[in-house]
């Protein structure tokens, strides 16, 4: 993937300033599942965060453990992005 469209697609999430805007535009760029994908990825690694053992995530959100593994390797191994975000 070209980085130049990676930088692009920023710099257009950044530009939006109104939630309904934002959502909008996420429900055009992605299917139903990458959008809900995408939250649940995030609730993963919120609750992680939090300090909630991997089994019980797995079991609240409906994924399975190896889902809730990778959110946790992205915690301690990842970009700081979520560490960033999360704090």
């Amino acid at each position: 993937m070209a980085n130049h469209f990676v930088h692009e697609l920023v710099e257009t999430i950044l530009s939006l300033k109104k939630k309904d805007i934002a959502l909008a535009f996420l429900q055009n760029i992605l299917t139903p599942s990458e959008l809900d994908e995408i939250a649940t990825r995030l609730q993963i690694v919120r609750l992680l965060k939090k300090g909630v053992p991997q089994r019980e995530v797995a079991k609240k959100l409906g994924v399975s453990i190896g889902t809730v593994s990778r959110g946790a390797r992205e915690l301690k191994y990842g970009a700081p992005g979520f560490k960033q975000v999360l704090k």
